[in-house]
């Protein structure tokens, strides 16, 4: 069976974006871009909630991104995605599929196919959401040493305690620290 985990850069205050969806803070190096492309060799589908998504597509399949950073832009552009949205009436990116309905009922189905696991980037309210109903299995938190003050918290919109259990850590060279953290069991 397939797991189901998110990966997101914060803050050390919290915030997964600053101010008007502000990520210039991300703290991205050598290091950062060599584990992106170990992670997503470990991924079957990306799951992404509508405004990550737009984001995402607005940028990976540009020459520009091709030609900057060829290896993360063939990966992106390559790997099977899932975008969830009532809004959005269609999704225009390389090997994208859009959800409407039965969200859970969907997820569950490609937890339960063989394959690559499958990995929420970004969509914090996507992740919160399916947090809520045990659909996340893992949860890789990048924290970047910086302190904004202000911006969009990671798990806004969580309206129960989920206690989580630290399983590994990694210290990159440029001061981030990646946690991975799995739900506790009672």
């Amino acid at each position: 069976m397939r797991k189901v985990f998110m990966f997101n850069m914060v803050t050390l205050d919290g915030f997964f974006e600053g101010p008007n969806q502000d990520i210039g803070w991300h703290n991205v190096d050598a290091e950062f871009n060599e584990f992106a492309a170990e992670q997503l060799s470990t991924i079957g589908v990306i799951v992404f909630g509508r405004v990550t998504y737009q984001g995402m597509a607005s940028y990976w399949p540009t020459p520009s991104a091709i030609e900057n950073d060829p290896v993360i832009a063939a990966q992106m552009n390559g790997i099977s995605k899932i975008v969830i949205s009532r809004t959005l009436d269609k999704a225009d990116w390389n090997n994208t599929r859009l959800i409407k309905d039965n969200v859970a009922e969907e997820i569950t189905r490609l937890k339960q196919q063989p394959g690559k696991d499958l990995a929420i980037f970004g969509s914090a309210n996507l992740t919160a959401s399916l947090m809520q109903l045990g659909l996340v299995d893992e949860f890789r938190i990048m924290v970047n040493p910086i302190v904004l003050g202000k911006g969009t918290p990671l798990f806004q919109g969580v309206s129960q305690p989920i206690k989580l259990k630290l399983i590994k850590t990694r210290a990159f060279g440029s001061g981030n620290v990646l946690l991975y953290y799995q739900p506790a069991t009672a």
